[in-house]
């Protein structure tokens, strides 16, 4: 198969500097962008013998069918052209953006003789100063009307200003105070200025300040009993605070940082960027990619951070994220070109870390928790789109060569630790939705490994789909329950575990495959679909077939695979934990003196059995209700060979 990939260069024909690469496909197409600090080594990677390649680079380099390169000085410059030609060409290979929508901004147009301050989606305003992302606009209306109450700076629009200057008389934002009136003078261009430049330096952090000189100034102009201007500064004050309660207090003020969280699988990523200015949270943006290669987690921060930053945002002091990427050095070199390129400073120098201890790993971890809440949050919305079912119900079709749609799937997973408490998991899924009514549990008391787990498990399962239904006396279901009870009613009525699925899955690659057909063959069942998906690569292995079925990797089809994959492996993890549980509440309760009430005890005194095994009778003691006479059998009884 290697002699497939005709355009493979020579190797001595490879530079060995650093540089850029592009694979294209017949019709020159950009399939994939990547940089690299030796171009020849790099690509050697790609051109090494087609079964050792991951599966979607395999089907990656078959599909183009050219590649070449471009020699750059040195990795920054490679960095920079990479990111140019990703965003030029949108090759399908590397990871897809999904976040289509834009965010609105709370922006400063300094650049105006008579600055505005406006809530906008545009990114492109000559000379503005942007603050944001946010993720509501009510959110940043809310806020700058409270911010005018202290800053009564323009808000209005090019045209209502001009006809307040015509008429000689202010709109309604003048009238109640909203606004310093410059359109009929009650201010000059310059003191209104100057109330832009205070409006920017506190969204900037610098708000604490300007709260202790409102104060200040509020406490003087009442000894000197001029209450209206102490009101009118009280209500300011007030108005600021209230600003800073609404966004939330996380670091030190001098802290300028932007905190990203990523979480992924094999398919997607979510991801959430926290954006602090002045130790306080001014917004939050999150997006979701699709992951088309098996991307490291380093590289996948580096395409992210060109995501954030590309369109006309000022990278802070400091970005935390989850991990460094391998050219750490390069990324922070281009983050200060950005930094400086859209404030228009020489000054500042971008830091990339990650976050160790302290607050800032708190924060870090907070933005980690969000961004795992927003992929659980983005497969289940996909999953309950019911176009979406259909078409992957449909390609999943098409992809195993079913004569019909799997409407019916069934997923077994098998679950053990280190050999013991052996279990097994069933879980449905019907028109691309799990049935969690029926799901099944299954115990096996002995096994030699997972292949002989697969085959026992489906033996007891098929036998309620062969001919001879119910012969086999082994309870199946969940809970032990009894196979008559899950078989046929006195009416002849199927129930619902007699019902053949369309498709059986099964976790695992070509040996449990091969066990689970074995199942099958020797139950005689007839008429199923079987396949076994494996967990690293994805890669879906029919019986009898030499290479994987490869399904594409943002694919409707290969997602409502992989979810009944998950979701099986996650019943069974969740029942085998139950068994070992209930191992260690049967041991205990075996001893004389304990009874439920101090098994319970116990378990909640050490959090866990493997404390409780460890322990010293003098530790045991400690739990109430246990004296040093049964402290010392316990410790006995769990230390027992």
């Amino acid at each position: 198969m290697a002699e497939a990939l005709s355009y493979r260069p020579r190797a001595g024909e490879i530079p060995t500097e650093p540089g850029v690469y592009r694979f294209r496909d017949g019709q020159s197409r950009v399939l994939y962008v990547g940089k690299a600090k030796n171009l020849r080594a790099r690509l050697s990677n790609y051109f090494a013998p087609l079964p050792s390649l991951h599966e979607r680079t395999r089907r990656m380099v078959t599909t183009a069918t050219s590649v070449e390169w471009t020699v750059v000085a040195n990795e920054f410059e490679a960095l920079q052209l990479e990111f140019t030609w990703i965003k030029e060409f949108n090759p399908p290979f590397n990871v897809q953006f999904r976040d289509d929508k834009t965010y609105p901004y709370l922006a400063v147009t300094l650049g105006d003789e008579v600055p505005r301050v406006l809530v906008t989606r545009n990114r492109k305003i000559t000379d503005a100063r942007y603050f944001g992302p946010y993720t509501k606009v009510w959110a940043i209306r809310e806020t700058l009307d409270l911010m005018l109450k202290a800053f009564p700076m323009r808000s209005c629009s090019d045209g209502v200003y001009k006809r307040a200057q015509q008429t000689g008389r202010p709109c309604l934002l003048g009238d109640i105070g909203r606004c310093a009136a410059p359109c009929v003078g009650r201010v000059s261009v310059e003191q209104h200025r100057g109330i832009a430049d205070d409006f920017v330096a506190f969204m900037a952090g610098n708000d604490t300040r300007y709260i202790a000189e409102l104060e200040i100034e509020m406490r003087a102009a009442a000894e000197k009993q001029d209450y209206e201007t102490a009101a009118r500064l009280r209500d300011s004050m007030q108005a600021l605070q209230t600003v800073l309660e609404k966004t939330a207090i996380v670091l030190s003020d001098a802290v300028d940082a932007d905190v990203f969280g990523i979480a992924d699988d094999e398919l997607a990523a979510a991801v959430q960027q926290f954006i602090v200015r002045g130790g306080r949270i001014r917004g939050v943006r999150s997006w979701v990619v699709d992951k088309e290669l098996d991307v490291s987690e380093g590289d996948l921060v580096e395409t992210v951070l060109h995501n954030a930053y590309e369109d006309d945002a000022a990278p802070p002091r400091e970005v935390l994220v989850p991990v460094l990427p391998d050219d750490s050095a390069e990324l922070e070199l281009w983050l200060t070109a950005r930094r400086q390129d859209v404030e228009g400073s020489s000054k500042g120098r971008v830091t990339l870390k990650t976050a160790q201890r302290g607050d800032k790993a708190a924060l870090a971890q907070t933005v980690s928790n969000n961004a795992k809440n927003a992929l659980i949050l983005y497969k289940t919305r996909r999953s309950s789109d019911f176009v979406a079912r259909s078409q992957a119900l449909t390609d999943l079709q098409e992809a195993l060569g079913m004569p019909e749609a799997p409407l019916r799937m069934e997923c077994y997973d098998v679950s053990h630790l280190s050999g013991t408490n052996i279990v097994a998991s069933m879980v449905v899924f019907e028109d691309g939705l799990p049935r969690k009514d029926q799901y099944r549990r299954f115990s096996i008391p002995e096994s030699t490994d997972d292949t002989d787990s697969i085959y026992q498990v489906l033996r007891r399962r098929l036998a309620y789909l062969a001919p001879s239904v119910g012969d086999d006396p082994e309870p199946v279901g969940q809970d032990g329950q009894a196979a008559s009870e899950l078989d046929i009613t006195q009416t002849g009525t199927p129930k619902k575990f007699a019902y053949p699925p369309n498709l059986l899955l099964v976790d695992g690659g070509q040996p449990q495959v091969e066990a689970a057909q074995r199942a099958l063959v020797d139950s005689g069942v007839t008429g199923i679909q079987l396949a076994g998906i494996a967990k690293r690569l994805e890669e879906i292995w029919l019986p009898d077939s030499e290479y994987p079925v490869i399904l594409p990797r943002n694919s409707e089809a290969l997602f409502v695979v992989q979810r009944i994959r998950d979701e099986a492996h996650r019943f069974a993890i969740t029942y085998q934990r139950a068994k070992r549980k209930r191992d260690i509440a049967s041991v205990l309760s075996e001893i004389p003196g304990v009874g439920e009430s101090r098994v319970k005890e116990l378990l909640k005194h050490f959090g866990s059995v493997a404390k409780l095994r460890t322990a010293e009778p003098a530790q045991i003691q400690e739990v109430r209700g246990v004296g040093p006479a049964l402290a010392q059998t316990i410790h006995d009884r769990l230390r027992a060979p």
